[in-house]
């Protein structure tokens, strides 16, 4: 059989994924990560074939797939900001929506000369890496509850050739960097209320970092880390977080009662509240 009658097989069984409609995509990029090589490459040797070993390797891909298992686990790899990523079950894997949190970081960066910025439960370093290649001047500071998770996020800075201009720290929320302060501080803190997982996708809650997504009733995280930015940030710094549907108001009361000014949130694709901002008075 040629590759291509192989991505056939496998798009036949994962009709029966928890997304058939992405069933030919899936059994492609499988085989395509078996045999590390592109698109290209199957549109150029279209009578090329498999191995017996790698047959039975791409059909243990295939069940992995249709358990559930995200793609990008699988592979070990993801695109965040243009970025290349190796992600795997410590780390959540980066979303398109937390880029309108970059986006924010960089809005916010543009006065200050060398930003002092914290990125606070970094996991797979997404925000961290994107943000040292934009902004060569400042000073970054990765932070994460879990050593895994650093040791991934480590790697993607290398990967990435930021490994020199990110600090990492093992600590919870801003503890590390009790005594420092910073112009910025942005996280995409875990958000999610213990009373949703059932609601979640299987890809979600039986396999991505139970750790990095829920958080009691969903603003557990925020009670703590938003008075704790206070006390880290400059005179006029900015804390700005990725946050869940529906939970703009009460962000909003938070930041408010913690002294924050300049409250604002910006929407995702799908017009959802999903970056709140606010700054710290400037006296």
């Amino acid at each position: 059989m040629t590759l291509q009658n192989w991505i056939q097989n496998g798009e036949a069984r994962l009709r029966g994924s928890p997304h058939p409609e992405r069933a030919r995509h899936d059994a492609e990029t499988l085989l395509l990560h078996l045999i590390q090589r592109d698109r290209a490459f199957l549109a150029a040797n279209p009578l090329s074939n498999l191995s017996a070993e790698g047959a039975v390797r791409y059909y243990a891909l295939i069940e992995r797939r249709l358990g559930g298992e995200p793609i990008q686990y699988i592979t070990g790899e993801t695109e965040f900001y243009g970025f290349p990523f190796h992600v795997d079950r410590n780390v959540l894997i980066p979303r398109p929506e937390t880029e309108h949190l970059v986006e924010k970081v960089l809005e916010m960066a543009t006065s200050i000369e060398k930003p002092r910025i914290v990125d606070v439960g970094t996991g797979s370093g997404a925000i961290a890496v994107a943000l040292a290649h934009k902004l060569p001047t400042a000073q970054i500071t990765a932070i994460d509850v879990s050593a895994s998770a650093l040791a991934v996020a480590r790697g993607n800075a290398e990967r990435n050739r930021v490994g020199d201009c990110i600090r990492f720290l093992k600590g919870d929320l801003l503890a590390p960097v009790a005594g420092e302060q910073f112009e910025i501080v942005v996280s995409n803190p875990p958000y999610i209320a213990e009373s949703d997982r059932a609601s979640l996708s299987v890809e979600v809650r039986d396999h991505e970092p139970a750790m990095a997504l829920f958080a009691g009733n969903g603003l557990d995280i925020f009670r703590r880390l938003i008075p704790d930015a206070q006390v880290v940030l400059v005179h006029g710094g900015f804390l700005t977080l990725e946050i869940g549907y529906g939970q703009d108001s009460a962000i909003a009361g938070q930041l408010a009662d913690s002294g924050f000014e300049q409250i604002e949130f910006t929407a995702d694709l799908q017009g959802i509240p999903r970056v709140a901002s606010g700054r710290r008075p400037l006296h």
